[in-house]
Parts: C-alpha cells; sequence; structure tokens
C-alpha cells in the first residue's frame, strides 16, 4: 500500500487502552490487506485517493499557548467538546453535563463504560466495505462516548470540534465517534471538522449513531477543511423501532473529500431524513455516497442533496435506497439537484433504486442545471447588477435545504457563511445578510 501511516498506528500502540487491542489487532490484519480504491473501484469511480500516497506522522499534542483559533467554528449556544490533532482539549471544551448525558474519552473509561463501549462499538459498521473503516478501528486510541440515558432530553447541543493545526510535516488523524441515545431519548449533536490553517492532513472520521426504542436525533455534520486538509468520512446510524434521525450536512470543498452516509433502519416505525449540501469551487473535489438501508417494514425516508459547483470543482453524489424483501410498507424518495456556476464544472449523480419487496411508495431523482438566463434577466430588470443576481439565485438554490434544519441557532450562523461562500465582493450580500 502506497499510504504509509506506520507512526500513526505506532502511537495507537502506545496509547490505546488494553480492552481494544484486540478490536485493533484485527482491524490492523484487514488494513494491511487492504488496497487504495482507484478508479475501477466502482464505489470510488470519479474520485482520486492519489493525493493520499505519501507518509504521515500522528501529530504531536500542542501546548495550551499554542492552541488555535476558534474563529472557524459557529459561535451558539453548545456543550463543547473541542480536540485539536485528534488530542482532546480540555482547555476549550466544557467539563459540566447535564444528569442523562455521559461524555467520556475512551482512554478514561470506567469498567462499566468500557464494557458498555466494546458492546455497541461497530454494531453500525458493515463487516465488509468501506476501505478506510480497518484504519480508523487499527489506529484507534482515543475516541470518544457520547451517551444519553432513556427518557432524556437535551436543551443544549453537544458540540463535537476537530480541528487541525500546527504541525509542518503531513499528519493523519482518526476521530472516532460513538453516539447512543438510551429509550426515547432526545438530543442534538453537531460535528464540525475544520483547519486552522493551510496545511497537509489527512482525517479519517467515522461516527456511529446507535438510536434506541423511541428515540429522536437531530445530527450535524460541518466539513469545512480546505486546501491541502484531505478528508475521508463515514456515519453509520442504526435505528431502532420508532427511532427518528434526522441529519443535515454541509461540505466545503478541498483537494478529496469524501463522506459516506448510511443509515440501517433496522426495526418498524423509524425515519431516517438525510439533508445536505455541498458547495466546491476553485480546483476543490467532494464526493458524498448515501444508503439508505430499509431492512424492516413500516419504515419511511427522505433524502433532499443540492449541490452548488463552481470553477474547475467537481462534485460527486451518490444515493442509494435498499429496500429488503420484509422492508413492505416503506416509503422513501430521494432529490439530488446540482447547478453548475461555471462551464467548466462536472458533477456526477446517481441516484439508485434497489426494491425486493412489492408493497412500497419509492421515488427517486436527479438534475443537473445551470443558472436560469431569464431569472437572471428578471432580477436585472429590477436595477440588480448581473454578478448579485447571480448570488443570489445561487444562495437561494440551497437555501431552501438550509431553512429546512431545525437548530435555529446553527441556522443563523451558518446563513451569512454560506452567502460569503457564493460572493468574494462583500457588495453582492446585501440582499442576503
Amino acid at each position: 500500500m502506497s499510504m504509509n501511516i506506520a507512526d500513526v498506528l505506532a502511537r495507537a500502540d502506545q496509547h490505546a487502552p488494553e480492552w481494544l487491542e484486540e478490536r485493533r489487532q484485527i482491524a490492523r490484519e484487514v488494513w494491511n490487506t487492504t488496497s487504495l480504491p482507484t478508479r475501477k473501484t466502482e464505489l470510488w469511480k470519479y474520485t482520486n485517493t492519489l493525493a493520499l500516497n505519501q507518509t504521515y506522522i500522528a501529530p504531536p499534542r500542542l501546548p495550551s499557548d499554542a492552541q488555535p483559533s476558534m474563529e472557524a467554528v459557529p459561535v451558539i449556544d453548545a456543550i463543547r467538546l473541542v480536540f485539536v490533532n485528534g488530542h482532546f482539549c480540555p482547555e476549550q471544551s466544557d467539563s459540566a453535563f447535564p444528569d442523562g448525558l455521559d461524555c467520556v474519552l475512551f482512554s478514561e473509561a470506567n469498567d462499566q463504560q468500557a464494557t458498555f463501549i466494546t458492546e455497541q462499538l461497530g454494531r453500525a459498521l458493515p463487516e465488509v466495505g468501506h476501505p478506510f473503516i480497518p484504519l480508523n478501528q487499527a489506529a484507534m486510541d482515543n475516541g470518544v462516548l457520547v451517551s444519553v440515558a432513556p427518557q432524556t432530553c437535551l436543551d443544549k447541543p453537544i458540540q463535537i470540534i476537530w480541528l487541525t493545526a500546527g504541525v509542518s510535516a503531513p499528519f493523519a488523524v482518526q476521530p472516532r465517534v460513538l453516539l447512543a441515545l438510551g429509550e426515547h431519548a432526545q438530543a442534538t449533536v453537531i460535528e464540525h471538522f475544520a483547519d486552522a490553517a493551510a496545511q497537509a492532513s489527512f482525517t479519517n472520521a467515522i461516527t456511529e449513531l446507535i438510536l434506541s426504542h423511541g428515540s429522536s436525533l437531530d445530527y450535524y455534520r460541518l466539513n469545512f477543511e480546505s486546501g491541502h486538509a484531505l478528508h475521508v468520512g463515514g456515519v453509520h446510524a442504526l435505528l431502532g423501532r420508532d427511532a427518528h434521525l434526522s441529519s443535515f450536512c454541509l461540505g466545503l470543498g478541498a483537494d478529496m473529500k469524501r463522506v459516506d452516509l448510511v443509515a440501517n433502519l433496522t426495526e418498524s416505525g423509524a425515519h431516517a431524513q438525510l439533508d445536505g449540501i455541498y458547495l466546491p469551487r476553485g480546483k476543490e473535489h467532494i464526493d458524498y455516497h448515501t444508503v439508505l438501508e430499509h431492512v424492516a417494514p413500516y419504515c419511511t425516508s427522505t433524502e433532499t442533496f443540492r449541490g452548488v459547483i463552481a470553477d474547475q470543482s467537481r462534485a460527486v453524489f451518490n444515493g442509494r435506497i435498499h429496500i429488503h424483501p420484509h422492508a413492505q410498507k416503506t416509503s422513501a424518495e430521494l432529490s439530488n439537484k446540482n447547478l453548475l456556476t461555471s462551464n467548466e464544472a462536472e458533477v456526477n449523480t446517481k441516484p439508485e433504486l434497489e426494491i425486493y419487496a412489492d408493497d412500497v411508495k419509492c421515488a427517486h431523482g436527479a438534475t443537473v442545471a445551470q443558472l436560469n438566463d431569464t431569472a437572471v434577466h428578471y432580477l436585472m430588470s429590477r436595477g440588480i447588477s448581473k454578478a448579485e443576481a447571480e448570488v443570489m439565485l445561487s444562495f437561494g438554490f440551497v437555501n431552501e435545504v438550509l431553512e429546512s434544519t431545525r437548530l435555529a441557532s446553527l441556522r443563523e450562523a451558518l446563513r451569512p457563511l454560506l452567502a460569503e461562500r457564493f460572493a468574494r465582493d462583500s457588495a453582492l450580500l446585501r440582499h442576503l445578510t
């Protein structure tokens, strides 16, 4: 394998708790026989992994007086857990948690917590499939457990922040989150990935969402890394009976960014809503692969992703709905719409339906278009410049998805950021902010 992460694995050997050792060794054996995906790998056909062919080190812990700025992180009223280069930063994190919420690093788990992590870890992951899951598990040394007790409704969202900064050599981090909701629990969780300084790094982040009977989770994943900060991520959810998952993803481009979202609806009455926005520009590349596994009957799902692809950037969207034989009375819908604002921009979109039940209601669709000349002309006839009209229409294309998010404080924090993404000249934002 061309990708050299020996230093990363060695660091994990030194710091991982003993009760994770067997799982890590099994994963390492799998990783050692795994090849990086190529253009001949169907699920990676449009995403080139050659940028990963380099040597990565395990980043050292930054001293407390060299912690990066949090300016890249939206300011909201939330319970914060901050990690810099994969290391937990207690100075920037909250230490007091409300009743019913348990946040603990794997390395600091007591016997009861370690047993719970061992039982739950990997439940939502596929036995085979994503090539970078074994790497994450082989290098897993200090993941975080977020557990919400049954019948608990959290008033504040939980914000997990992953920052990369301050290391000159290319380095790799392997974030791991295990989020478990007890029966009829309710929570809102935000995972935020950002680079505080332009540098070469590789983030391989795996998040598992375990939703018990009747629980409800609003999950937000914000990928704001840019430049040479490469990202491969996976969110894998396991939904119990009558569980409700509402997710929103926002991705800005980088040299390579790939995010997989998989929701397993394993018991009747479960519902999953997957929404997202991706906004590459320059020569950036971003790739979203989603899978809705309808295993049980009487489950529902909706999915809406929109992308605005600018300049010479590339985007990939692959959305798959898989209806298993026993998943009768399923209702599932998928929509992917893309706007190209340049003749050199490119998107590859592929919605899929795989149905093995005969009493279902399913729909899927994808579109690729450019700005409507008539709409631009209409705005210009009202005294708006062409450049400002294009910004307004581009922003409006994704604003409908943004407005559907339920966390108002995050929505208000993201709106000006998105507006600035479309307009490099602040004078074009007067009608948006």
